[in-house]
């Protein structure tokens, strides 16, 4: 088959402006419970792209560990390439897909550390395996194979027992949000598309053309 005659028609839902919230969190919270609910596979996984120095943008898929009025978090090692670029520019893009819903939502915003006390917390509710990962994963960087991490999983196993602490180099993010946008497939390729930006202490919505 020729990849260019891939094709689905979208008629599961439809959004509008009369029937979305106002306030963009909201929408979200609606949108993720509701694919919980139809149990599609991962709901918590998101995109996150950044920009490096050499303005070559990246992505990679993180897991959202929680999100309220001050932005969305997650959690990852700070030396990372994308705790790298981070640090040089503070700014990022997330992006939900709910193949099964045919739901999109993109957020962009500026990225900050979470408090020492959020990154603790988190840490020590992860199950034991994932702690002790997080001390033998040199993320991003070259490693020879598979041993390194698995020597390095053994190792830290045995000299923190069962209490890892939490690494000074791993901890949570929080993308501040200054843009939603939320698309909704639609019959035809006449796609629902809704842009919420602050304006002031409000959000301004739009329908922007598919």
């Amino acid at each position: 088959m020729n990849i260019a005659d891939l094709r689905k028609s979208y008629e599961k839902a439809e959004l509008n402006e009369n029937a979305s919230h106002a306030n963009p969190l909201k929408q979200f919270e609606q949108w993720l419970q509701e694919a919980i609910a139809a149990e599609v596979p991962e709901p918590n996984a998101m995109t996150v792209a950044t920009v490096g120095s050499d303005l070559r943008p990246s992505t990679r898929v993180v897991l959202i560990k929680g999100y309220d009025e001050r932005g969305i978090v997650w959690y990852t090692n700070y030396e990372s390439q994308k705790g790298r670029e981070l640090a040089g520019n503070p700014f990022a893009a997330l992006q939900f897909h709910w193949v099964e819903l045919e739901r999109v939502v993109r957020i962009e915003g500026r990225v900050e550390k979470v408090s020492d006390e959020e990154s603790d917390a988190y840490f020590h509710s992860r199950p034991l395996d994932s702690r002790i990962g997080a001390w033998a994963s040199p993320q991003s960087q070259v490693i020879e194979g598979r041993t390194v991490l698995v020597t390095n999983a053994a190792k830290y196993a045995a000299q923190f027992m069962l209490k890892p602490p939490r690494p000074p180099h791993w901890g949570g993010y929080r993308l501040v949000p200054d843009s939603w946008q939320f698309w909704q497939g639609r019959k035809s390729r006449l796609h629902d598309r809704l842009r919420y930006t602050q304006d002031g202490d409000q959000w301004l919505r739009e329908r922007l053309a598919p």
